[in-house]
């Protein structure tokens, strides 16, 4: 999974910080962002977008479903539309299971 959460935290992230978290192009955020409605940036003085939590967390959700789970555009709205709570829920669940066997992984190098 390439999200990583920043140790410091921050108010908005650049879009540049956001397309690093996930490894993938800035012009592809910027692509989601007119996609999906639910990627809404606030955009400074100069135009440059700042993503909030909420905001990468939505990207991650995305992210999620088409690079991952190899959803369509399409396919991903659908699922959003219907219930992206239930996809929430899954994806943590997936995220606490591999924080779990990453730990358990580590336990298993340390036994002789």
């Amino acid at each position: 999974m390439p999200y990583k959460e920043k140790i410091i935290e921050k108010k908005y992230y650049a879009i540049g910080e956001v397309a690093q978290m996930f490894n993938v192009a800035t012009s592809l955020i910027r692509f989601w962002e007119t996609e999906f409605d639910i990627i809404k940036p606030k955009k400074n003085r100069k135009g440059n977008r700042q993503f909030t939590k909420e905001d990468i967390e939505n990207v991650r959700l995305i992210y999620h479903l088409v690079k991952e789970r190899g959803f369509t555009l399409q396919g991903a709205k659908d699922i959003l539309k219907s219930d992206s709570d239930a996809v929430k829920d899954k994806m943590d669940m997936i995220d606490s299971l591999t924080k779990v066997k990453e730990f358990l992984m580590e336990l298993k190098q340390q036994i002789p």
